[in-house]
């Protein structure tokens, strides 16, 4: 984990473009809430195929001029155009964006041809090409491996394109086993990538809906989560205690392990991601 330690640890959160005014306002809500934790940045998803542009645009833009916190928009390149992405960019760039979550996305459904980028490394290039150092640069990490992937290596060598075409740091996918995380920097380091790779985590609320981001995404719950968010049954209260407790202790072991951070999947909601942080002592009252 040594090149994990020398950099600065940095919290973030991460917003989905609401679809309703009510949605917004109860976003604007919990951005403001979650302002103690001193937020290095706010990162706003971006629907497959560009689905959510405008919403994305109106949440990113709204957070740049309103929050006091830097917005750093999603942008995914399936079924994009070099012109698109650069047009959009480029207004990012006039109201003051440095930081881009770069992806590749999801096929839109339906949709057969993936566009002028196929993969998000030749995204990566394409914004150094086009805007050099101008934007901070981060892309997606996978400790439990992409479910596309043929093999684990084969996914190190995709993040590994990703890192060489110009990424300067990582989020990965959400996971609940320390021991993923701090293997897959192990594999990292050797291959000697040594960018800032933050963990991402999910504070448990539901297990219905826990279960099935899990199996979309291929992110493992591991057996004794699993059986224990089961035994509770609809007990709402007992899920979000024990949901508490666990995802607590895995980001005090990150942390105390050497995470250059942590990047929380909020859901729009700012409650648990706030207790979590309350228990790792990262709220201030200034």
């Amino acid at each position: 984990m040594e090149s994990q330690i020398k950099h600065p640890k940095i919290f973030s959160c991460e917003f989905f473009p609401p679809i309703t005014v009510e949605g917004f306002t109860k976003l604007q809500a919990a951005r403001q809430e979650l302002l103690v934790m001193h937020p290095a940045y706010f990162s706003v998803t971006y629907g497959a195929g560009g689905s959510t542009r405008d919403r994305t645009v109106e949440v990113v833009l709204d957070i740049q001029a309103n929050s006091g916190v830097p917005a750093t928009p999603h942008l995914t390149c399936i079924a994009s155009t070099r012109s698109s992405v650069r047009e959009l960019l480029n207004h990012y760039k006039a109201h003051g964006i440095r930081r881009i979550v770069a992806l590749r996305g999801d096929m839109p459904s339906g949709m057969r041809d993936p566009g002028e980028f196929r993969y998000a490394n030749e995204l990566v290039r394409f914004i150094r090409e086009e805007f050099g150092e101008h934007f901070h640069l981060e892309v997606a990490a996978y400790p439990e491996y992409h479910p596309q992937a043929s093999s684990p290596d084969q996914d190190l060598q995709n993040f590994q394109r990703k890192v060489d075409a110009g990424a300067n740091s990582a989020i990965t996918q959400y996971f609940y086993n320390p021991d993923a995380y701090f293997r897959f920097i192990d594999q990292c380091t050797r291959r000697g990538i040594d960018i800032p790779i933050v963990p991402g985590i999910m504070p448990i609320t539901n297990f219905t809906q826990l279960a099935r981001f899990s199996d979309a995404c291929g992110a493992e719950i591991p057996r004794w989560i699993r059986k224990k968010l089961e035994s509770f049954g609809d007990d709402r209260d007992a899920i979000r205690a024990f949901g508490l407790d666990a995802v607590s202790a895995l980001c005090r072991t990150l942390l105390d392990g050497g995470a250059p951070g942590l990047h929380f999947y909020t859901m729009n909601q700012a409650g648990l991601t706030l207790a979590i942080s309350e228990r790792l002592g990262l709220l201030t009252a200034n």
